[in-house]
Order: structure tokens, then sequence, then C-alpha cells
């Protein structure tokens, strides 16, 4: 059963206005490649009787390779590469942004900061921020930037994101209940992301489509919730108080029936709040991007949202679980294939270790 998760009291912004656009995304994604049911044979070879001969990571999610950045590369190399990107697509200057939010599950360590690392590598001169939220980073810091946006603070704030998962797997397996614990990180990925999210014109927020109705361009609504009573389903607990020096809590340790079930007892609330602010339905939604850890997952989410076949873009069989840079991997896809263009609404699903879960409605 779904459980009672809180929304946030957070009032959106009125479906005819808009205070605050999605004006570009970059991704990179690391050139290196690993297989992944060949990664399971090398890992079964390596560990007798802990690991299966059988690749079931790769049979069970579907995911069929993963990125993996250059062993000289930290999480922020990931952020700047795909911030470049995005700032030379949009031709925006490093001087024009406002405020930089770094935002990933990754960091480059624990201080300072990771957006002050980007900030210098980038040649920004502008106040940084982190914003962690496991796989939510990327949309908590959408949020962010538009919530600051609208009280008038900056004007233009560059979200940027690099994700390096794969440098929290595990591949010495020492037995069966270890593997368990690890085998759900052998799908993830790593990657960069950048949204640049600037001041809505009043041209944009009063925008009306053929038919005279309001159709504002940007961030239309959003709604988050969590269920913080299963934090401990999915963890990298190495590194801060509890664990400060362990080296065995510094990989992934993820329960993932439980991870799943936590997900799917969220329900569809706040997702279906999130649109009625907005005041569209799934049938005027171009694409539904949803955080993606499997295959298989995504017809759940599907089937509990209602939402009706063929809105979504699958990234994960091709590129693994890239962790907060799904979201805007998936719009990039969708951006770059000529399934979104302007004037299209998006609708942004994310799904995170905690457990939280947010929604944020678009137009492009």
């Amino acid at each position: 059963m779904p459980v009672n998760v809180q929304p946030s009291h957070r009032t959106a912004p009125s479906p005819t206005s808009t205070t605050a656009v999605i004006a570009g995304i970059g991704v990179h994604l690391p050139e290196r490649t690993v297989d992944v049911r060949a990664a399971e044979l090398e890992l079964a070879r390596r560990n007798p009787g802990a690991v299966p001969r059988v690749p079931m990571v790769s049979r069970l999610t579907g995911v069929r390779q993963v990125h993996v950045l250059p062993d000289s590369w930290d999480a922020s190399d990931l952020a700047v590469a795909a911030a470049e990107k995005l700032l030379a697509a949009e031709g925006v200057a490093a001087e024009e942004i406002d405020l930089l939010l770094f935002a990933s599950a990754t960091q480059d360590m624990i201080e300072p900061a990771t957006s002050h690392i980007v900030a210098a590598k980038l040649g920004i001169r502008a106040p940084v921020m982190d914003v962690k939220n496991a796989c939510n980073s990327v949309l908590n810091g959408i949020e962010v930037a538009e919530a600051l946006i609208g009280a008038g603070r900056y004007a233009t704030v560059l979200v940027a994101c690099g994700e390096a998962p794969t440098r929290g797997v595990r591949h010495d397996v020492p037995d069966r209940a270890t593997y368990l614990l690890s085998a759900p990180g052998y799908t993830m990925s790593d990657a960069g992301a950048a949204v640049l999210v600037r001041r809505a014109t009043p041209e944009e927020a009063g925008a009306r489509d053929e038919q005279g109705r309001p159709a504002p361009r940007g961030i239309l609504a959003s709604a988050f919730g969590a269920d913080s009573t299963r934090w401990d389903v999915g963890m990298l607990p190495g590194g801060g108080t509890a664990h400060p020096r362990d080296p065995e809590r510094t990989y992934f340790e993820i329960d993932g029936s439980r991870l799943r079930e936590a997900f799917l007892a969220l329900g569809p609330d706040v997702v279906l709040r999130a649109l009625a602010q907005a005041g569209v339905t799934w049938d005027d939604v171009a694409l539904v991007a949803v955080h993606q850890v499997a295959v298989g997952y995504l017809e759940d989410v599907r089937v509990a949202l209602g939402l009706p076949p063929g809105r979504t873009v699958v990234t994960v069989a091709q590129h693994g679980n890239v962790a907060s840079a799904s979201l805007p991997l998936q719009v990039r896809t969708a951006l770059d294939a000529g399934r979104v263009g302007p004037g299209d609404l998006v609708v942004l699903v994310g799904l995170a270790g905690g457990i939280s879960i947010g929604a944020t409605v678009v137009r492009l």
C-alpha cells in the first residue's frame, strides 16, 4: 500500500505564469564503457562461490553497458565537461552566471563543497553551494534555483552535476551476502550534466497558445515528498561521522528488493499533485523523464502513474544508472532525437534513496 508521503508546502507558480525557465541542458558521457555481462563473468571468476556464474544483474535489469570516468578525473571534471558544452551551446559566458549549484550524489571530497572546485575550473566567480539528495540531487537543484530566482536573488543559475558512482562499486566480494548488497551497484554509471535555469522574460511568462490560452514557457509546477523512515535501504556509509575511516564501508550497500518496494510504496500522489498544480493531464505531456535503475522497473512506474505508453525515453539499457544525471540525460536524448522541442510539456519524475520523490512540470 502507498505510504502517506508528506508533501512539501511550497506554493507552485500559477500555471498562467512562470518565474524561471530551463534555458538549456548539457550532458557528458565518458568514452570508456564496460559491458555489464562481461564484467559479471569476470566478477564470478575472481570471486568463485560468492558471485553467481550466470550473469544475473544484466539479465534482471536490462542494463547492457555503463560508462566509467578516466582514472585521473573527479566528479567535478564530469560536471565541468557538461557545463562547458551547455554554456558554449547557449552562448553564455562564465561572468553571466549569478549562482552555481553543484547538485550530485557524488562529490570530490567531504570539504570543501564540490561547487567551489567546479566554479574554479570553469572560471566562474559567483556564489556557490552544493545540493545533495542522492538521485534527486539535480531535481532538487532545479527546485532551489527556481525558488531563488523567484525570490529575486539571482537571474541566471547553473546547476552542475558530476556523478561517479563507479568509484563506490565493490569488485572483491568475500561472500554471497556481500554480493547481494553490492549487485545493484554493477549497473551504476558515470556521467556529467548541467542545467541552465534563468529568469523568465515577460513574453515567456505570459505566453499563450494558438487558441489564446495561457501557455507560459518555463517551470509550471513542482511537488516533493519523502518517507525518511526507509533511509537505510540504500547507502554509501563511509566517509562521514558514522564510519569515518572504515574502508569496508566505502562501497555501496543496497537492498535491491527493499529499495524497489520503497519506491513503489511512495505511490503516485506527489506526481499527480504536480500535474494538477500545472493544470495539465498526461494527454498534454510529450515526455516523462523518470529516474531509471532498470528497464523493467519503468513499466512498474508507468502503471503506478497511469501513464500512457510511449511517453518515456529508455536510457538505462545503453548508459546505465547515472544517478541524478538521469533526468537531464533523458531530456537531452529526447531533444537530440527530435522527440521534443520548444513548447512541449515535459514532466521530470525523481526517485531517490532516502527515500524521496519529486516531480516538476516544464514547458520547454
